[in-house]
């Protein structure tokens, strides 16, 4: 069955009596192109964890390239559906639970050999920091990580310095991953249609951090410091999160070559290490 026709939607909308739950975010991708982009951006070498499959549109063009796909879904509704929709697939397993509450590290073990495995999801808007946070934090296996986002939200993670996008979130992605925007999605592509554009995001993780750090939780402390007023000064901010006097943590920003009144969106991942580490030996 086609899966992208609103029709063949409608019907299993139907036959299941499922009702759209504007509360986990469910706008189902209607285009065969966007979601053939999806999946080869996911490079699947063996394995792929997919999260919120809904009716299992992307879920096959997953199993078509993969040796198993883990399909993650919470709404306990789906389930019945999914197994209607993805019954010519023997490669697919589903997965009734939310994926902030998974030991992740511990189902790839079991489920793919602890190997690495690349990610896949059409992300609700309201809890995409949250997963992608989850996801890069727990260095979990995997090569890559591939994401239907809102638009906007795609842009404040692939940003560069300097730009009015670049925040926290950006040196989160930046520190684990190489982050680039596949492609836009327009809202008519989806049912129901949401309020905002979309677009797809690929997070290639790294083999290590793209910077060195003496202590990473100090590093992303720094890095929440600097963004938490973006009107203040980087002295101003540094200053309300660590107790080291305002004359003492300028002499030590100057000493690094990194101007106090500078602001944190300016700040490149690498003189944020640079900070993090001369605090850490103050």
């Amino acid at each position: 069955m086609d899966l992208t026709s609103p029709k063949v939607i409608r019907s299993i909308q139907e036959k299941f009596g499922f009702t759209f739950k504007k509360g986990l975010g469910q706008n189902f991708l209607t285009s065969q192109t966007v979601l053939e982009d999806i999946a080869g951006a996911a490079e699947i070498e063996t394995g792929v964890i997919e999260i919120g499959p809904g009716f299992g549109v992307l879920t096959s063009q997953l199993a078509a390239r993969s040796q198993k796909v883990l399909a993650i879904e919470i709404d306990e509704r789906l389930i019945d559906v999914l197994n209607y929709t993805l019954s010519e697939f023997d490669n697919i397993k589903i997965i009734n639970a939310d994926i902030l509450k998974l030991d992740l590290k511990s189902l790839i073990q079991k489920e793919f050999n602890g190997g690495q495995i690349s990610i896949a999801a059409n992300l609700p808007y309201y809890i995409t920091t949250p997963i992608i946070t989850k996801l890069l934090e727990e260095k979990l296996p995997v090569r890559n990580i591939v994401v239907m986002v809102q638009k906007e939200v795609a842009e404040r993670m692939s940003a560069m310095p300097g730009t009015k996008d670049y925040g926290a979130i950006t040196v989160l992605c930046r520190y684990y991953t190489e982050p680039s925007v596949i492609t836009n999605v327009k809202a008519s592509l989806f049912v129901p249609p949401p309020k905002v554009d979309s677009a797809v995001l690929k997070l290639r993780v790294l083999d290590k951090p793209s910077v060195e750090v003496l202590n990473e939780k100090l590093f992303f402390k720094v890095v929440r410091a600097a963004f938490s007023q973006r009107r203040k000064t980087l002295l101003n901010c540094l200053c309300s999160a660590f107790p080291i006097p305002k004359p003492e943590m300028s002499a030590l920003l100057e000493k690094n070559d990194i101007h106090p009144a500078r602001r944190g969106e300016t700040l490149s991942p690498e003189e944020f290490a640079v900070i993090a580490d001369a605090i850490a030996n103050n």
